[in-house]
């Protein structure tokens, strides 16, 4: 029997129809048997302050990095804000980090897709969530990339994927789970 890597899912949007989940939702019907994603919710985290987090950690800091320890990787699914990463994503980013030394995703293999109704797909914020990412020791899925421009049109009415968009998540979710077999740390 082969081994199910459990995916820490981060997205970075916090609206409930948002695009960006509806992605991360359709990434996880079409992962793999190999693959099981589940989403960690960031919007209940406060600002990072290292005072409050030396003393006596928030409770929603303490979940969220509990949520993410026993992961075995990490899939980031983010819109772009002004060419980069929503403040939301850079603070759960920045949690998770912390205190030095103590990252929660450290050495975890990762892969990152942006979505946006816009036409470049979110590409400022794809490569500034990958200088992050170097810096946390993410060995980050390198190919294919993935930029979902015009992500309006990527489901129905009915909220269902299309058919359009489907074989791009397709490839996207099956090289990621090789991706996670030959980087996740034994």
């Amino acid at each position: 029997m082969s081994k199910v890597y459990s995916v820490a899912v981060l997205v970075g949007s916090l609206r409930k129809d948002s695009l960006n989940r509806k992605v991360a939702q359709a990434l996880a019907e079409l992962a793999p048997a190999s693959l099981k994603l589940f989403i960690v919710e960031i919007g209940d985290l406060a600002l990072y302050n290292e005072d409050i987090d030396a003393t006596q950690p928030p409770a929603p800091y303490t979940i969220f990095r509990d949520q993410i320890r026993p992961a075995d990787a990490v899939l980031f699914v983010t819109p772009e804000y002004n060419r980069s990463v929503p403040g939301v994503l850079k603070n759960a980013i920045d949690v998770g980090s912390r205190p030095y030394g103590q990252s929660v995703f450290n050495a975890k293999p990762g892969a990152v897709i942006s979505v946006s109704p816009g036409a470049i797909g979110g590409f400022g914020a794809n490569h500034h969530l990958r200088q992050s990412l170097v810096f946390l020791n993410v060995p980050c899925m390198q190919q294919p990339e993935a930029y979902l421009g015009g992500a309006g049109d990527a489901f129905d009415a009915s909220g269902k994927l299309s058919d359009k968009t489907r074989p791009f998540l397709q490839k996207f979710i099956d090289e990621y789970a090789k991706w996670v077999e030959q980087h996740h740390k034994l």
